[in-house]
């Protein structure tokens, strides 16, 4: 008979809350005192850009915020600075484990990772449960109706609105079963720095529902000067606010919000059902036919918000300012890169996904492939966004240009690195080429 404490796990991960939250509710629902954990895992932050990452910062903050939470009830979040396999070979010598609750996380990494730590438990004897959190539906839950995964966005987001009349919406009231937590004398949250980190005294968006925004969503989105976005993206990234009910709000006040929120299952779907995606592949395999022209210095202007086109130069330095690009500026960027100069999607891909907040593989891999034609869009590949176009229509009086490039109508501006009209040419020429268009 062990006199070691005997506990169920919860380990945080893209859930970084208290309320409704599914495992957390399972785990404390479960009949043990149930020991809170979170590993910020060496093997991701090893690939990060030290000291500088606004989104370890954020999940410091929240997870310092969590922390003060459970300190009130007698209990304490245990943070750990090492690897999932490690954490949990130390955590079995210290407690008899009934079994570790986790939400379902779809990446490749996540996927691999959890394979390894069920086994690793399993070999302990301790049991390993995953539970949906983060979407409303997942893998197949909105199919066709021969059982098959949906490809593009309108009939599934059709589909997953009948379905939701089927299936509503449940919330998980962990917040009602706080007592349940493993009382024991709270540590410190391990600080940024001894992981080599830094802190600075960015303000992060809020996580409080923007009512006004989402009710004038439709009409102001697409306008980047105007706080027309919710800015909700890095919430939904780490789960700091609960899907279900951000989806339940949208279904009150806004369809064209809530279209926002299905975006984010449906790349979440493509992801689980077509892997090679998450892989380096482009969805629509002979599109990895395409030879790029991959001009590197051509690629640093780009990063560099030094194109010459004011609308792309204003949404890479923002990007790089903040962390943060508006939706309609991605899509005119993306559409930069991969159309106008013929750069690989994917060198975008890798670098939004070292700068943006709410950087979700899923999500990220989806836009940057609709941009260059290769996803799972209806859309021909000819689609190609004219910069002058989308700022006359969009951002008429260079508000947010002025903001971003308060250069660009002086002489100190850079000239546009490609002229609109070639360059539209010379895509639609490769992409034929290589497509055998014609």
């Amino acid at each position: 008979m062990s006199n070691k404490p005997q506990i169920s796990i919860f380990w945080f991960r893209r859930d970084l809350r208290l309320t409704d939250n599914h495992a957390l509710y399972q785990a404390l629902t479960s009949g043990k005192p149930v020991l809170p954990i979170f590993i910020f895992d060496k093997k991701i932050l090893d690939k990060l850009d030290r000291p500088h990452d606004l989104r370890v910062q954020f999940i410091h903050q929240s997870l310092t915020e969590i922390n003060l939470q459970l300190l009130k009830l007698g209990a304490g979040l245990s943070v750990f600075y090492s690897t999932p396999e490690e954490t949990f070979t130390q955590l079995a010598l210290e407690y008899d484990i009934d079994c570790v609750y986790t939400n379902h996380d779809y990446e490749p990494y996540a996927i691999s990772r959890d394979t390894m730590v069920s086994a690793l438990l399993k070999d302990k004897g301790v049991g390993f449960e995953t539970f949906k959190d983060q979407v409303i539906f997942e893998n197949k839950e909105v199919a066709k109706d021969d059982g098959n995964p949906y490809t593009v966005f309108t009939p599934y987001s059709r589909k997953w609105k009948s379905t939701l009349l089927t299936d509503p919406i449940k919330p998980f009231p962990s917040e009602t079963l706080m007592g349940n937590f493993y009382k024991h004398a709270g540590d410190d949250i391990i600080s940024l720095q001894s992981m080599g980190f830094e802190s600075s005294d960015w303000i992060f968006p809020s996580k409080e529902i923007p009512e006004s925004t989402v009710k004038q969503y439709a009409e102001s989105r697409d306008f980047p000067s105007i706080p027309g976005t919710t800015k909700f993206g890095v919430h939904l990234r780490f789960g700091t606010v609960s899907i279900r009910s951000l989806a339940q709000y949208a279904q009150r006040s806004s369809e064209t919000f809530l279209n926002e929120l299905i975006w984010r299952d449906f790349y979440q779907m493509i992801l689980a059902n077509f892997l090679h995606v998450g892989q380096g592949f482009s969805f629509k395999r002979q599109y990895d036919n395409i030879i790029w022209r991959n001009n590197e210095d051509e690629f640093e202007k780009w990063c560099a918000g030094q194109t010459g086109y004011p609308i792309v130069d204003a949404g890479m330095r923002e990007l790089s300012a903040t962390g943060f690009m508006h939706n309609r500026v991605r899509m005119i960027t993306a559409s930069f890169l991969t159309k106008h100069l013929l750069i690989d999607w994917r060198w975008g891909e890798a670098w939004f996904a070292s700068k943006l907040l709410d950087f979700d593989l899923s999500a990220n891999n989806g836009g940057w492939q609709w941009a260059a034609g290769s996803g799972c869009d209806a859309a021909p590949y000819f689609r190609i966004f004219n910069p002058a176009l989308q700022t006359q229509r969009f951002d008429k009086a260079a508000k947010y240009i002025r903001q971003w490039v308060p250069e660009f109508d002086t002489l100190e501006y850079a000239q546009p690195m490609v002229v609109h009209e070639m360059a539209r040419k010379r895509c639609l020429e490769n992409y034929a080429k290589f497509l055998g268009k014609s």
